[in-house]
């Protein structure tokens, strides 16, 4: 028997100290339990991320005592439900409120409009708040709350301005609430109006409605008047300082971010592994990858431990510079700190993998993923498809629909990919209409691109065209682009000239292209024509200050990053490199290779354009991981722009002779060469 005077101290006791399973036994030994026990435990299991343990604690009560409720144990069952996101729950906690009474309670309302919301049931929330007979500024605030969290930025500022309208004066937390629907909608004109009431109301100086302010004016790419607000919060807390560092980020103006980190650090303001992450992935999405890690580093010496986040925002730079032996690294991280139950850090580790090129160590993770989501899901599929593993990619879609899992607008961009880079026009027909009939999705244009580009690579070409001209949008570049890289595969001239007619008017300042064209037409031995639309090309760069960009492939050995360009004689090793390209290149004549000079532009011998091929810079990449081998069996490099056809051949030879896989990827896709052939089939 336990005693009731001692038990809530206890309770509260083995609570504080984190023991939740002796907390509950000791309560499942009261035989008469009160509701404020009962509150204080079901608070516990929510507050330490186990909301569904709360829920399903109350319903054994409810079925197994004929436990009845009062207001807060109600209160503390609605909060568990708003942080699990659970609908079904929260509409059967609404029942037991009408059920005992308490739909009218204010405090209990409010909660359950807040429920609603972050379960994403607008009309839910909206029926809690209509029934209210009284309503405080926080059933307002909690609305338009519910209305943001649903994806309704426009109904939440009529539930705004209805407030205003019926008198309701809105305190900090509201504001700073509009503030997020004027953020995200890029609302500007209702944030200046929201500004220029909290200056009414004395609320400027407050943080909340300070970095609020100050995201508003940076999502609408006001970023100086962003900083002016900034400077003249006058009690600073990270977030606001996070909020400006991610402002900087967004409108890539990393160096004014990196200063006001140093500024940061200089006036003694607590750091948090929020402020690191913040740097992280701000120097990582501006495509500064070692400027990420150098921050990575300061983290660590700090004595900040990593977190999800952290992963999340590290990985993309690994795959920025194609770095596996980084990734490596933060997977030992999250398996050695049990950061395996989180799907977002494990789907970044799954991206990492498959765009460093190691789809096998890819599938590997994903396979061990305990949860898939949908975004799971999709980066499997794509990560098949820009390997050029079309058939493998459907099935992952075949599987993810037997899960029970629900297929995305982006899901069909993937499993498109991958019909488009295998070649299965049929299937990918198949795959296009069913989004509509099947899966109540409508295409969009990059839908249609990914169509086109379907039929293009199969060779349709005119079918491709008709296909490309019935779009109900204007067609894109992706669907124009698609047809002209497939013209140069296929050899059709006069469509080449149609759909650079057109890319020409979309994109008139990519030299892409003219190059692709002015390359059609050389193949074609039509010269003059060739040369008009390099001399249209040099015009319209010289008008508009573009530049051609040069094309690069680079390698990894070990720690270090090799970059090479056409004709590159910068390395140490130069003469090793095309010492080695003239020995191989008889090897693989006497396999059967023949020189392609078609892609020589210049108007020199055949001797001549052979030399200027072996000089190509994925050649002398390839040449450089060869030379650089130490018993692995697996070269990576990474290309640019999309590889040259002579270059694709050569290297199939290279792979057959040498003996090891070689994985190029281009800006096209991965190309795996083994055996003497290539993953794309020579289509690409």
């Amino acid at each position: 028997m336990v005693h009731k005077l001692p038990v809530l101290d206890l309770l509260w006791s083995l609570l504080s100290s984190g023991q939740l399973e002796r907390a509950r036994d000791l309560f499942d030994r009261i035989p008469h339990p009160d509701l404020r026990s009962l509150t204080i435990l079901i608070s516990a299991f929510t507050k330490n991320n186990l909301p569904e343990e709360s829920i399903r604690f109350y319903r054994r009560l409810r079925e197994n005592k004929g436990l009845e409720p009062d207001r807060l144990v109600l209160l503390s069952v609605a909060k568990a439900c708003a942080n699990s996101s659970d609908l079904v729950e929260a509409k059967w906690v609404h029942e037991e409120a009408v059920k005992f009474g308490f739909s009218l309670d204010l405090i209990l309302g409010n909660a359950l409009i807040d429920m609603y919301g972050k379960c994403g049931f607008h009309d839910g929330a909206r029926r809690v708040f209509d029934d209210l007979p009284q309503k405080d500024v926080v059933s307002w605030t909690s609305l338009i709350s519910a209305c943001m969290s649903c994806r309704m930025p426009v109904e939440a500022l009529r539930v705004f301005r209805d407030m205003l309208h019926l008198g309701v004066k809105p305190n900090s937390v509201t504001l700073s609430t509009v503030l997020r629907v004027c953020s995200e909608s890029k609302a500007l004109d209702v944030g200046r109006q929201i500004h220029c009431q909290s200056l009414r109301r004395a609320l400027e100086d407050d943080v909340y409605v300070g970095s609020g302010l100050v995201d508003v004016y940076a999502s609408c790419s006001s970023i100086r008047q962003a900083r002016i607000v900034f400077d003249t919060i006058p009690y600073k807390d990270t977030v606001s300082w996070i909020v400006m560092l991610a402002a900087y980020f967004v409108h890539g103006e990393c160096e004014e971010a990196l200063k006001l980190f140093e500024l940061m650090r200089s006036r003694g303001v607590a750091l948090s592994s929020a402020s690191w992450n913040c740097m992280i992935s701000g120097f990582a999405q501006n495509g500064r990858p070692e400027e990420a890690f150098r921050m990575l580093g300061q983290m660590q010496q700090l004595g900040f431990k990593l977190n999800h986040i952290t992963v999340v925002s590290a990985l993309p730079a690994c795959s920025y510079i194609e770095s596996l032996r980084r990734g490596r690294e933060i997977h030992g991280y999250i398996f050695r700190h049990q950061i395996l139950e989180d799907m977002v850090p494990l789907t970044a580790l799954v991206l990492m993998y498959s765009k460093c090129g190691d789809l096998d160590k890819a599938r590997e993770v994903f396979n061990q993923m305990p949860r898939k989501d949908t975004v799971a899901w999709n980066t499997m599929i794509l990560a098949n498809s820009m390997h050029g593993c079309g058939e493998d990619a459907l099935a992952i879609f075949h599987q993810m629909l037997e899960c029970g899992v629900k297929p995305n607008s982006a899901t069909f961009i993937a499993v498109l990919t991958g019909c488009s880079h295998s070649q299965l026009v049929d299937v990918g027909k198949s795959i296009f209409n069913s989004m509509s009939t099947q899966y109540g999705l409508q295409p969009d244009v990059d839908h249609y691109a990914c169509m086109a580009d379907v039929l293009c690579r199969a060779g349709h070409l005119e079918e491709a065209y008709g296909f490309i001209q019935s779009m109900p949008m204007q067609p894109t570049v992706g669907a124009w682009g698609a047809l002209l890289a497939s013209c140069r595969v296929y050899k059709n001239v006069d469509l080449a000239k149609i759909a650079a007619a057109h890319l020409f008017e979309i994109e008139p300042e990519n030299p892409g292209s003219y190059v692709l064209l002015s390359n059609i037409l050389v193949a074609a031995k039509l010269w003059d024509d060739a040369s008009s639309i390099r001399m249209l090309m040099r015009d319209k760069m010289r008008d508009r200050g573009v530049t051609k960009v040069p094309g690069r492939s680079w390698v990894q050995i070990r720690d270090k990053v090799y970059t090479f360009v056409k004709g590159d004689d910068r390395n140490a090793l130069r003469d090793k490199i095309y010492s080695f390209l003239k020995e191989i290149r008889e090897k693989m004549r006497l396999e059967g290779y023949l020189p392609d000079t078609d892609y020589v532009l210049q108007d020199v011998n055949k001797e001549e354009k052979e030399e200027l091929l072996c000089s190509h810079s994925e050649k002398l990449a390839v040449a450089f991981g060869i030379l650089n081998l130490k018993g692995e069996s697996v070269i990576r490099v990474f290309k640019n722009l999309r590889i040259c056809g002579d270059c694709h051949s050569a290297i199939k030879f290279m792979a057959k002779i040498i003996g090891v896989q070689i994985i190029v990827r281009d800006n096209v896709r991965f190309h795996h060469f083994r055996h003497g052939s290539c993953s794309c089939r020579d289509l690409w």
